[in-house]
């Protein structure tokens, strides 16, 4: 199977989670109704990770979701990267026929709904560095990952 990447806007990624950017002139800018947690025993996680490129076309067979928990990922140094989704099938796991692939331009973050199905975090072009936050308890519950058929992302529809 292969995935087209689209640009990622807020409408388009909105079943999904939401898109932010640091504002442009002085100000702040809430984003809290994105964050999630759905288990009162769990605690705030901020982490801070340096992802390396992904070679390109991207090919993968692992989706993953946190059931119980948003999870935001905000650019710190940060090139494009790819957010790779996919609403639940019939059996609850992630459905890769209705599968949807976004590329972020620098500066935008995102944060991925509870129970999301995701792709892991994947940064193209240079190694990105960012802060991650989400919500844990430090059980088998604070995430899930599931082999999926083979799939691709073709970037091919990209201008750059």
């Amino acid at each position: 199977m292969r995935l087209i990447a689209t640009p990622l806007t807020s409408e388009a990624f909105a079943p999904f989670g939401d898109v932010f950017c640091a504002p442009q002139a002085p100000g702040r800018i809430a984003s809290d109704a994105a964050l999630s947690n759905r288990r009162a025993t769990a605690a705030p996680s901020l982490s801070f990770t340096c992802k390396v490129p992904t070679a390109l076309p991207i090919s993968s067979t692992t989706m993953e979701r946190h059931r119980h928990s948003s999870q935001s990922f905000v650019p710190m140094d940060a090139a494009r990267f790819i957010a790779i989704v996919a609403p639940h099938g019939v059996d609850g796991g992630p459905d890769m026929a209705r599968a949807q692939a976004f590329l972020a331009q620098p500066g935008q973050g995102v944060t991925y709904g509870a129970d999301v199905w995701h792709h892991p975090f994947t940064v193209i072009e240079r190694p990105g560095r960012f802060a991650v936050f989400m919500w844990k308890d430090g059980t088998a519950a604070d995430e899930e990952f599931v082999q999926v058929a083979p799939f691709e992302v073709d970037l091919s529809g990209d201008p750059a």
